[in-house]
């Protein structure tokens, strides 16, 4: 890396993106801001704008507008607004690299756009390969488009190919710690509160994916995300609990070999390699130590208490909008539960019966996908009403 990448962060004030900046902070020779983004945490946004001093900033909710301005007004910060902005500034002729840390369907467009200006993209928003993953990837090789992915699980996967790409892949192997639900009944699960699902055993994430993670919908994503990134079939790759989180996942090729990609839990590993590929810079992260683990232990995941895990390998097995009405309805579903309005197990209920009410399209097109993304949310909030 003898030029600095210059780089956006699409939600730069979310948990990978804070983490981002870290890894940023601690390289300065080797990249610049130029973007940030953050959707209602102004406060924080303009605190890293101060720090970083990038060439503009968005606050998508357009509220907190004057409040930004306002307090970079000293500076030569340019300061934007709204949806649309979010959308337009990833195709700034300055920017290298976009990482989209969006959170849910919220990526999906700005990443488009992003493709579509030629910009390499750092995904940590796997929801956009979840809802038009086909559309992506079409249009990544159309724009001759690197996505490296920023997810612990998919970066293992993409350490481990790397010197294999030539070697056909014979099964993909998903590593999930379990979450904070591991080994509890359905009966238990009933009364399980917001509270304690936003406990995550081993890593530090957000609200929406903490919770996704307690129900495993976060491990159908990653599924459904790991079968357009690699470009292997549902039925090539498997999940495994691996409550320890240290092998963050594998790879099986043709002659039975398996490469697995190890370290402690840390997000600013994956992100670090989405950015300098195929460089590795050195980092002052804690290193793992062989000797405070003396036990790595597996066992199948438990997909008739967790159904959302099933759901997502039907969704994929459909394919067409099928993934898209999922990601719509857990979405949905998922806000439901942390405003107390459903109990944690009929967030599988809902997104089940919503795939079900659904209007199936084989091969949607981009207004489809954004038509499906609505009516699905349109149909879970209808089910949720008709239960409270």
């Amino acid at each position: 890396m003898s030029e600095k990448k210059h780089v956006a962060i699409l939600g730069s004030t979310g948990s990978i993106g804070t983490q981002t900046l870290e890894v940023i902070k601690s390289h300065p020779d080797k990249f610049e801001v130029e973007v940030l983004t953050a959707q209602n945490n102004a406060d924080l946004l303009i605190q890293q704008a101060l720090e970083f001093r990038p060439n503009c900033v968005v606050i998508v909710n357009e509220l907190h507008y004057q409040k930004v301005k306002d307090a970079l007004l000293h500076t030569e910060i340019k300061v934007y607004a709204g949806e649309k902005a979010l959308a337009q500034v990833v195709e700034m002729d300055t920017i290298d690299v976009v990482l989209t840390a969006l959170v849910g369907y919220s990526g999906l467009l700005p990443t488009i756009k992003a493709v579509q200006a030629g910009k390499q993209i750092a995904l940590a928003n796997k929801e956009t390969l979840v809802v038009a993953g086909e559309l992506i990837t079409q249009l990544a090789r159309e724009n001759g488009v690197n996505i490296y992915p920023v997810d612990s699980e998919h970066s293992a996967i993409f350490q481990c190919l790397v010197g294999e790409f030539h070697n056909p892949i014979e099964k993909l192997i998903l590593t999930a710690s379990g979450g904070p639900f591991r080994g509890k009944t359905r009966e238990f699960l009933k009364y399980v509160t917001k509270e304690q699902a936003l406990k995550h055993p081993n890593w530090d994430m957000g609200a929406k994916i903490t919770i996704d993670s307690a129900s495993l919908m976060n491990k159908g994503l990653e599924v459904i995300e790991a079968k357009w990134l690699f470009g292997v079939s549902q039925e090539k790759i498997e999940v495994i609990v691996h409550p320890q989180s240290i092998i963050h996942s594998l790879i099986q090729f043709e002659d039975g070999s398996i490469k697995a990609q190890l370290g402690l839990p840390d997000m600013r590993i994956p992100i670090q390699f989405a950015l300098t590929y195929p460089e590795r810079l050195k980092a002052d992260f804690p290193r793992f130590d062989f000797a405070k683990y003396p036990s790595l232990t597996f066992e199948q995941p438990d997909v008739d208490t967790f159904r959302n895990l099933n759901l997502a390998f039907q969704a994929i097995k459909q394919g067409g909008n099928a993934p898209c009405i999922l990601n719509a309805a857990n979405e949905v579903a998922v806000a439901a539960f942390l405003r107390d309005e459903i109990g944690f197990l009929e967030m599988s209920d809902l997104i089940e019966e919503t795939l079900q009410k659904s209007c199936f399209i084989e091969h949607p097109n981009l207004e489809e996908y954004i038509e499906t993304d609505k009516m699905s949310r349109i149909i879970t909030e209808q089910l949720i009403k008709s239960k409270v």
